[in-house]
Order: C-alpha cells, then sequence, then structure tokens
C-alpha cells in the first residue's frame, strides 16, 4: 500500500491523492438510506484507503495502470449520489474521484450532439444547452447532484423517459479507460451494424469494466408546447388499464406519473386526498401535443375519473427535484426513508406491487407507491417507505430487511430488481438470481476485461 501511494504521488503530485482519515470519510457514504445510518453511527464500513483526483483522461489511463500493476482495488466516484451504495468500495483500496473532469468539450448543433466529460454535474450541462435552445430531454430527480457518468455507470433513466427514453438510448458513443490502462473511443453515429454494440459493455457496469471519461449524448431542441392534466381514479388497476393503453396506441406522453392513495396525498400535497391519480404531460409542437393529449383523453374517459387540470402537475415540476423529506428523516435519529424501484410486465406488475406493499408495510409507517416510466410491454414501479425506529440501529437492520424482502419478491414474481438506480452494495446478493444463466456471461465478460478484478471488485454480484 505504502509503495502504490509513493507511486500514486509521483504521478499526480501529492495534492491530487486524499489519504487523511477525515477526508476519506467523505468517500465512505453515498446517499443509500443504509449509508444514511453509518453515517449517523459514526460507522465506516466501505471506505477506501486513498482517493486520486485526476484532471484528464492520461491521468486516469496512468492511475488504472499503476493500480493494475500493483493489484489494487479501483472503484470510480462521480458526486456520490447513488441511492444503492454503488460508489463505496467492497474492498478499500483506492476510490477515482473523476469530479475534476467536468468540461463540456463539444455542443454540435448540426448533429445534434453534446460531448463532455463524465464528471460534469447534470444540472450544469443541461443549463448550458438550456442556453443555446436546446435540452438532454434527461431528468432524474437527482439531476442536480449527480454527474453524466453516474447516468451511465448505472444505466440511469429520468422523468421524461416514457417518450425520451433513458441514458442507453441517448447515448451516441464515449472514451473509456480499461482495466490495463489503455483508452478506447467508441463512437456508433446514428446507428451501425459492425458487430455487436460494444457500448453496452461498459453502459450500466458500475465501473466494474471501465473508467469512462468522455461521452457524447444526443441532445433536442427545447419542447414548443406543454400540456399538463391531473387525472383521479377511483381503482389502481383501471390507471394501470389506462396507462397500458396510452402506450400502446403509439401515444408518447413525456410525463406519465400514477400514484397510489397514500402517495397521491404527497403528490397533492393535500393529506385528506384519498384517491389514485395520475399526472400527465404532453409536448411537442402545439397541433401534435394536442392531438396527443386528446387520443389521451378519450382512454381515460372510458374509465370512471376527475379531470382536476394543471395546476397539480405544475407544482410538482416546480418541486421534481427535493429530496427534503427522505433526507429529513434519514437525519433524524431512527429515522427509517427508502426507495426501492423495481419493473415488470403488465401481466405481473400488480401482484408485485401489492406483494410488496403488504411484505414491508410492516417496516414503516407509511408505504408510498407509484407507476412511472412508462412502455407498451410493461412500467417501473416505486415503493416507498416512510417511518420511525427506536435508534438507528434498528433502522439499519430494518432497511437491511427491507431489501432482502423487496428482492426475494421481485425475484418470485419474475420483476426485475432494479429499472434504473442500478445495483450497488444493496441489490449485488440478489444479481444472480436476477440474471441466472445470463451470469455466466457477465463473468466471462469480466474476466476477459478485467483478469486482475481490480475494478469495482465485488460490484454487480461479482466476485470480490
Amino acid at each position: 500500500m505504502v509503495d502504490f501511494k509513493d507511486a500514486l504521488i509521483d504521478l499526480l503530485g501529492a495534492e491530487q491523492v486524499i489519504d487523511g482519515d477525515a477526508a476519506l470519510t467523505n468517500y465512505a457514504y453515498d446517499w443509500w438510506p443504509v449509508a444514511a445510518k453509518w453515517r449517523n453511527q459514526g460507522k465506516t464500513p466501505l471506505k477506501p484507503d486513498m482517493v486520486a483526483r485526476p484532471q484528464t483522461t492520461a491521468d486516469v489511463a496512468r492511475i488504472v495502470t499503476l493500480a493494475n500493476e500493483h493489484h489494487m482495488a479501483l472503484t470510480p466516484w462521480g458526486a456520490g449520489s447513488s441511492v444503492t451504495g454503488a460508489p463505496m468500495p467492497l474492498n478499500g483500496g483506492l476510490t477515482l474521484d473523476l469530479s475534476d473532469l467536468n468540461h463540456t468539450l463539444n455542443i454540435n448543433e448540426t448533429n445534434l450532439t453534446v460531448t463532455a466529460e463524465t464528471g460534469k454535474m447534470g444540472y450544469i450541462l443541461e443549463a448550458e444547452l438550456n442556453e443555446l435552445g436546446y435540452t438532454l430531454n434527461h431528468s432524474p430527480q437527482s439531476l442536480d447532484r449527480s454527474t453524466v457518468g453516474g447516468w451511465l455507470s448505472t444505466r440511469a433513466t429520468g422523468q421524461f423517459s416514457s417518450k425520451w427514453g433513458g441514458i442507453e438510448e441517448l447515448l451516441v458513443g464515449f472514451e473509456v479507460v480499461l482495466a490495463d490502462g489503455s483508452v478506447v473511443c467508441y463512437e456508433t453515429g446514428p446507428r451501425m451494424a459492425v458487430g455487436p454494440d460494444l457500448r453496452h459493455v461498459f453502459v450500466g457496469a458500475e465501473g466494474t469494466m471501465g473508467v469512462i471519461t468522455k461521452v457524447t449524448l444526443q441532445i433536442f431542441r427545447m419542447s414548443e408546447h406543454r400540456i399538463f392534466e391531473t387525472v383521479t381514479f377511483d381503482k389502481l388497476e383501471d390507471g394501470l388499464a389506462v396507462m397500458k393503453e396510452i402506450m400502446q396506441r403509439g401515444l408518447r406522453p413525456f410525463l406519465v406519473r400514477f400514484y397510489n392513495p397514500t402517495e397521491a396525498r404527497h403528490a397533492m400535497q393535500d393529506k385528506s386526498f384519498e384517491k389514485c391519480v395520475m399526472f400527465l404531460g404532453f409536448e411537442g409542437m402545439p397541433s401534435l401535443a394536442e392531438a396527443e393529449y386528446q387520443v389521451a383523453k378519450s382512454i381515460w374517459e372510458a374509465y370512471p375519473t376527475d379531470i382536476l387540470g394543471p395546476a397539480a402537475v405544475e407544482a410538482w415540476m416546480d418541486r421534481r427535484f427535493d429530496f427534503s423529506t427522505v433526507e429529513n428523516i434519514l437525519r433524524n435519529p431512527g429515522g427509517l426513508a427508502e426507495t426501492i424501484e423495481v419493473g415488470h410486465y403488465w401481466d405481473g406488475i400488480e401482484e408485485t406491487y401489492h406483494r410488496l406493499e403488504e411484505a414491508l408495510s410492516p417496516y414503516a409507517d407509511e408505504v408510498l407507491g407509484h407507476f412511472s416510466h412508462v412502455y407498451p410491454q410493461g412500467t417501473s414501479l416505486y415503493i416507498i417507505l416512510l417511518g420511525q425506529c427506536a435508534d438507528d440501529a434498528e433502522a439499519e437492520a430494518n432497511l437491511l430487511k427491507v431489501w432482502e424482502t423487496a428482492m426475494t419478491i421481485c425475484l418470485q414474481t419474475g420483476a426485475a430488481i432494479s429499472h434504473h438506480h442500478g445495483v450497488g452494495v444493496a441489490r449485488k446478493d440478489f444479481v444472480r438470481g436476477a440474471l441466472a444463466s445470463g451470469m455466466t456471461v457477465l463473468e466471462r465478460v469480466k474476466g476477459a476485461m478485467d483478469p486482475e478484478n481490480i475494478l469495482s471488485p465485488g460490484k454487480l454480484g461479482l466476485d470480490a
């Protein structure tokens, strides 16, 4: 370890290497609620031995080469905003803080692409594009606290994905440093049919296959017109049927969120609200947005509904990046809050919802649920738990039980154990069950790409 540290300082300079205990503690926690309970208790079970802050891709390549030579575990870090423990090292070693790789390199207004370094904060990149009349149309709730690289690492998606897709659909190409320090550039243009699409070896890999340093993404002209609507339903199954029909009819609202009555009270900011509620948004040229709205309206009018207008959705749009409810609960001694997102086909999502709600309710005072990120084939589901335990130790233990219970139910019902938050530490023990025979392929790819197993060892359920 000492030899590696000395070599790292020779490589980068002492100012770019962090090894003080207090400073390292900043890299021992992300936004996973279990980690919040660790922080409250002063526990650091997943703390790096040192941190390097590269300034360029060349720096990253030299660091990775050195780590490979010394058999040193290396875990990439963007903004530390994962909610699953993804950037926390399982085996100590070196954390690679990419936050100084934060430049926008090119905005191509002819091809509608943007190229940026992967330490770029999402909200800053979006603001730069907005000034020119463009947008990424990628709007995760963590937009103001996550990096472009983090989106790729976790295979993220955003609140407008029902129209614009997840990060994998916005991706054009990237530059990645492999485990031996070699640098590979991979770009497909609008489309390419030259062998397998190797970009997807790295997207969602959570740093296990390489360190992405630059990325090119699609951008879009900002929409001319938006229409919002709020629709209430007496029955959960009616709202799900409307969502399914909207998508299977070929409509593509940019916003579709359907809340159970418990979360509807939060979404409507009305403690007396008792129905399910759906938030919808349509955008584009005015005539097209209006046409989509009218067809969608004809679908929900076939069910008992009330139309409440745009105000509730517009209010939600203004506060949609607000994490304060969950954050405040987690700061409190014994506070318990968790958000678990999964996905399923239409014929399995309702059973998964009811089983999760029933099984997790003993751990929380409130079980919130909503469906969003909608497809012709199915939808994602969020289960959000809010509660209070005797102390942080009990909250930590209960959160771990929540994860085990939820993941077991998903494996039983055939649901995807993650829709877009990724695996991290929270789900690592359930990946083998989720991928089944596909785990063999993942293991063989990892073995070929990283034979020394230095890149994020133990993540994705792989060997530590």
